[in-house]
This record gives structure tokens, C-alpha cells and sequence, in this order.
């Protein structure tokens, strides 16, 4: 079961996503916020596989709360549910760390594929705004070097982060919703793509290398 949590100060989008969600027989809303402040609050108290947050939350405002969510509770992943198509706004949820970004007027259609997504560990973006998931790597790649965790998918990369945040392995089988033995699986895989042995050299850099993931 995909555990939901929506938070738009808007009650009627919530109680039509709640809906939507909610008829799904793998999807659970758990819980709702209007405003940042409670919803930051309901992330570390629920935590969610997958937060809903309207790009229009105020003081202080969405993008904080998916930069907060990372920090704080980095197995949970943040799907943006906008109206904004700019691609500047876009790159910047993006940037601070947000797996999923879905425009209110494909909501109906796209809210449910972008869950499942983003609670797999991908990402999920609304097809009318696909291109601009090329460019903006693009423009990162021509503004970084190569990086060790490149390699990682978006998956290994949520397990490092809570190896970071020393979790155990079953904590975070239990927040992945997988089985301890896949998350072994993960860390062996990591370790091989890191050239690293030992799950204590996995952890250190997993703590040296935590604002990267």
C-alpha cells in the first residue's frame, strides 16, 4: 500500500485528489495539510511513500517544504501539483529535490501514474512538459563534473540517503515498502557501483556525500 499525503491550502482540491486516490486499491491517503507549517508537521509524524504539495503554498513556501521533506524525511518522495508551466519554476522544484511534477490540469489523468512513479523511486512529469527534464540535465551536466553517484539510480539514491540518516536496514525496508532483503540487495549493488567494501565504509560515505543525493 502507497501511503499519500496531500497538502494544498485549497479543501476541494484535497477532497477531489482524496477521491481520486482513495478508490485506487494500492493508494491510501493518510493524511492532510493546508499549509506548510502542518504539513512538515504530518511528514514527520506519517511518513508518507509520497507527498502531494501545491506549488502555491505561502510562509514559507513550497519549494522550502520539498527542500525540508529531503533533509528531514529523505524516503519520502515530493510530487509538485501545479498550474505553473514555466520552465524556470520547474527547474527550481527540481533542484530542490522533488521526484514528480504534475500540472492541476492533468491532474485526473496523471496524479495516479505520477504516485506509483515516484513511490518506485523514479520520476514522473506531466508529458506536456517532458522536454524540460532533457534540458535541464543537460544544463547541469555542462555545469559539474562527473559524480561518483551517478551511476545510482533513483532508488539506490533514496537508500543512501537513509543510510545517511542512520536508518536501519529494516527501517528502511519498512519506509521503501520493500522487503530487508531487496534493500540488502541495494547496498550490495551500491557498494559495487562505489567500489566500496564493508557496511561501515558505506556509511561513511553515505555521510560525506549526503548533500548530493
Amino acid at each position: 500500500m502507497i501511503r499519500v499525503l496531500l497538502i494544498d491550502d485549497h479543501p476541494i482540491v484535497r477532497q477531489g485528489l482524496r477521491h481520486l486516490i482513495d478508490a485506487e486499491p494500492d493508494l491510501n491517503v493518510v493524511g492532510e495539510a493546508g499549509d506548510t507549517a502542518v504539513g512538515a508537521t504530518l511528514l514527520g509524524e506519517l511518513r508518507p511513500n509520497v507527498a502531494i504539495i501545491d506549488l502555491n503554498l505561502p510562509n514559507p513556501g513550497s519549494i522550502d517544504l520539498v527542500r525540508l521533506c529531503r533533509q528531514l524525511e529523505p524516503a519520502v518522495a515530493p510530487l509538485i501539483l501545479t498550474m505553473h508551466r514555466e520552465e524556470s519554476t520547474f527547474r527550481d522544484a527540481l533542484e530542490r529535490g522533488a521526484a514528480g511534477y504534475v500540472l492541476k490540469e492533468n491532474a485526473s489523468s496523471d496524479v495516479l501514474l505520477g504516485i506509483r512513479a515516484v513511490a518506485a523511486g523514479g520520476m514522473y512529469l506531466s508529458p506536456s512538459i517532458a522536454g524540460f527534464l532533457s534540458r535541464w540535465r543537460d544544463s547541469r551536466d555542462s555545469q559539474s563534473n562527473p559524480s561518483r553517484i551517478d551511476p545510482l539510480t533513483p532508488t539506490e539514491r533514496r537508500v543512501l540517503r537513509l543510510i545517511a540518516a542512520n536508518r536501519t536496514t529494516k527501517e528502511i525496508a519498512h519506509e521503501l515498502c520493500i522487503s530487508p532483503r531487496t534493500i540488502d540487495t541495494h547496498r550490495a549493488h551500491i557498494s559495487e557501483k562505489l567500489g566500496l567494501r564493508g557496511a561501515q565504509a558505506l556509511l561513511r560515505f553515505a555521510l560525506e556525500n549526503r548533500a548530493d543525493l
